[in-house]
């Protein structure tokens, strides 16, 4: 009996959260699509947002989530390793380490935006811009890249660093070109999902790149992301509730390029390291 409510229980968990998703996606598109054109997405928006498009907000988010991908991913990725690799023979540190990313994993992301104003805007003198938007990001996202990496690297056979140590490969050989493409999938996970928290961040973003709608010029300059931008107009601007979910669904049809276009790149990756010779020059 309890074998066969398992199973049930199972999909109806995933029928639910399917039902779930499609629901919103349905909504989105039923409601936003009407208004998507090329001109929606080359215009500057007019009118507080009620007219016009989402060029310049686009072009934020795109260089505050690229400023947060250039900062999380190396330095997630080599803390990961770090924890999987080095810190075997100190638990009690590696324990303090993982409780410290899990506590963070949970703060709120207002709590973030504070400390991103504080100490980007405020102690390192960047202001309210691009720069400060994606360093934010960027604190948000390492906890959830390090563990789920970290994971991923963990779950590996054991039998994997034997065989490669007694073939006398270098440790750096062996963890780029042997155990990091084993563990693609997890780093993959790990990446998609801070980016996808990245991108529906609004409090954060408020307090550190700033609510200005127009093209940011440099890094420094303010910029407001889509989730700001559709806050704004389902919550500040009367009339403004259909551009907001048009915005929504350019943010949707966005973080699903960047999920394809991140797998197509792991996909290469892996392909390049596994057809490497790994002995080559490590003995």
């Amino acid at each position: 009996m309890r074998e066969t409510a398992t199973p049930l229980a199972a999909w109806g968990a995933t029928a639910a959260v399917l039902a779930g998703a499609l629901w919103m996606l349905i909504d989105v598109l039923w409601r936003g699509a009407p208004g998507l054109s090329m001109g929606f997405l080359l215009e500057a928006p007019r009118d507080a947002g009620r007219a016009g498009g989402v060029a310049p907000i686009l072009l934020s988010t795109i260089w505050i989530l690229a400023v947060a991908l250039a900062a999380a991913l190396p330095l997630g990725l080599a803390t990961a390793i770090w924890l999987s690799e080095s810190t075997l023979q100190r638990p009690r540190l590696q324990r303090a380490v993982r409780l410290s990313l899990d506590m963070l994993a949970g703060v709120p992301s207002i709590v973030f935006g504070l400390f991103g104003n504080a100490v980007f805007a405020v102690a390192l003198g960047m202001g309210l811009s691009i720069l400060s938007g994606g360093l934010t990001l960027a604190c948000m996202a390492l906890p959830i890249i390090i563990r789920t990496a970290e994971e991923g690297l963990r779950a590996l056979p054991p039998e994997l660093r034997l065989q490669a140590a007694a073939l006398g490969l270098r440790r750096s050989r062996i963890v780029l070109g042997l155990l990091l493409p084993a563990a693609l999938p997890a780093l993959l996970a790990g990446t998609l999902l801070g980016i996808g928290r990245a991108l529906a961040e609004t409090a954060a973003l408020i307090f550190t790149s700033g609510y200005v709608d127009r093209a940011p010029q440099s890094w420094l300059d303010s910029g407001r992301a889509l989730s700001v931008h559709i806050y704004d107009l389902s919550m500040n601007v009367p009339g403004g509730e259909h551009n907001a979910y048009t915005a929504a669904l350019v943010l949707m049809a966005l973080i699903v390029a960047i999920n394809a276009a991140t797998q197509a790149a792991a996909r290469h990756w892996r392909r390049a390291l596994s057809w490497q010779d790994p002995a080559a020059g490590d003995r």
